[in-house]
């Protein structure tokens, strides 16, 4: 017999004998645990149960309920005992699954990503998976590469957060945020016609008709869209949108920063406005904090509304007044469609609409009578 198997037989052996012990009520070695996991045959031997009963009880397995009260608790209560861990390895091999799931992001901040991962999470932890997330950074080798890296490592599908796929992938996958359709591709894309008209009707009612509007980055999901809807309602509407009021985002940040710059160009056309459309909550606060530096108030000076509804955008000075999208909502959503994918199933159609919310906080009001800023 080689080393290797005389190793393992004295390591199951010993493992029996100590179970064996503690089933027989010696204290000392009742308080004897073995230096390895044990397996699920020591633990049955202990028991005086088969395996397979184990097996089930431990799974919470269909056909548990045939099993008495009395026995499901003698085994929960041993494999607490000797802290019983089944084998995640034999587990997949068995049901040839890895449990495990791919998530792309753009970046990892406490903005948008982050709050439709908590979703994400919340399902998977549910159910039982695991997940891998890569940070792309919006570079199209990696948004190439790191699918097929994630698939190396077993994960049954992806989710795709903000991610320009360029084509299918062999897996189930589900994009929040990502507009152009694919094949086999689920898509839960927010309704931006519905938020301009949330956003530009509730600067309307307050009397604001210059308004300046800011574009989001090229290399963003939603931008197009959002830009879209936004032109149509400004239409419906009567309101001009002068290209010296019009902003474009370009640099590729997280944090408020990404609004500052911006708006310090848009003070520099010395075009009268009253009101700022912001990109997202992000871009909104650093827009503020902009003005406040060059001497204008929010809002009694200037209004400013946001996009997504991140945490910060309820506790920021003043509170932002934002379009809300369901973040959390989202990703429970995206992650429940993967898995109901991934197990065959059809239940949930290639597109889910997302419906927006108008949150109305401190950084917007009417404007001030004739006081359209020229500076």
């Amino acid at each position: 017999m080689s080393k290797t198997r005389v190793d393992s037989a004295k390591r199951a052996s010993a493992g029996r004998g100590a179970l064996r012990a503690a089933r027989n009520g010696s204290r000392a070695q009742s308080e004897f645990l073995p230096p390895r996991p044990i397996s699920l045959r020591t633990l049955g031997d202990y028991l005086d149960l088969s395996p397979a009963t184990i097996s089930l009880v431990l799974n919470n397995a269909p056909g548990v309920r045939s099993i008495p009260e009395e026995t499901r608790e003698r085994v929960i209560a041993a494999a607490k005992k000797f802290d019983y861990r089944p084998s995640f390895f034999a587990r997949s091999l068995r049901r040839r699954q890895s449990f495990s799931v791919g998530v792309l992001v753009p970046e990892l901040s406490d903005g948008y990503s982050t709050l439709v991962m908590n979703g994400i999470e919340e399902v998977l932890i549910e159910e039982g998976y695991f997940y891998l997330t890569a940070s792309h950074r919006r570079k199209a080798d990696l948004i190439e590469e790191y699918p097929g890296l994630l698939m190396e490592r077993s994960v049954e599908g992806f989710i795709a957060i903000d991610t320009a796929l360029q084509h299918s992938l062999p897996l189930p996958v589900v994009s929040v945020a990502g507009h152009k359709p694919l094949p086999g591709v689920a898509r839960i894309v927010l309704d931006h016609r519905r938020a301009a008209e949330l956003t530009l009707r509730h600067l309307y009612q307050l009397g604001h008709r210059q308004i300046a509007f800011m574009r989001g980055q090229p290399f963003s999901s939603d931008s197009e869209d959002r830009w879209r809807g936004l032109m149509a309602v400004a239409r419906e509407l009567g309101l001009t949108v002068h290209p010296e009021l019009v902003i474009q985002l370009e640099q590729n940040l997280s944090s408020p920063e990404l609004g500052y710059p911006v708006a310090v160009r848009l003070l520099s056309q010395k075009c009268p406005f009253t009101a700022v459309v912001s990109y997202n909550d992000i871009s909104a606060i650093g827009v503020i904090r902009s003005f406040r530096d060059h001497g204008l108030r929010v809002p009694e000076d200037v209004s400013v509304i946001g996009f997504d509804d991140i945490q910060a955008a309820a506790f920021h000075t003043p509170s932002l007044t934002t379009i809300r999208q369901p973040l959390n909502s989202m990703g429970n959503t995206a992650a429940r469609i993967l898995l109901e994918r991934i197990r065959g199933g059809s239940q949930f159609p290639d597109e889910v609409p997302i419906v927006p919310e108008l949150i109305i906080r401190e950084s917007t009001m009417p404007p001030a009578a004739a006081k359209n800023r020229k500076k």
